[in-house]
């Protein structure tokens, strides 16, 4: 999996080349991945109506907003079906990976029911 973080300085660094460029590096992407049959599911997140939630004494404290204790927030994900290797030569190809981390992560053998 490959988690592509972004704060709002990145953002507008982005917006100043041109995010028709960007866009179209992640069309490139998904449309590779996807020939290739790597791609399992990939989607940009959005901040609007996101909470925080936490159990306290219990009880569950429900806050606005994506934000933990972070300086970037989780902005988008691609679910890759591939090698380490070839996902972190993805992650570098991301627009992204200039202005903020992009992480590559295993996941975890499914739980059994």
């Amino acid at each position: 999996m490959l988690l592509i973080y972004g704060n709002t300085e990145m953002w507008d660094a982005m917006a100043a080349g041109g995010m028709e460029a960007v866009f179209d590096a992640h069309r490139g992407i998904l449309a590779e991945t996807r020939a290739s049959g790597e791609l399992l599911a990939a989607n940009g997140l959005t901040t609007e109506n996101a909470r925080v939630v936490q159990l306290k004494d219990g009880v569950p404290a429900i806050t606005d907003g994506p934000f933990t204790e972070a300086k970037e927030v989780l902005a988008g994900y691609y679910l890759l079906d591939c090698t380490l290797e070839r996902a972190t030569e993805l992650a570098a190809r991301l627009p992204e990976a200039r202005y903020s981390p992009v992480e590559v992560r295993a996941l975890m053998q499914p739980f059994e029911e």
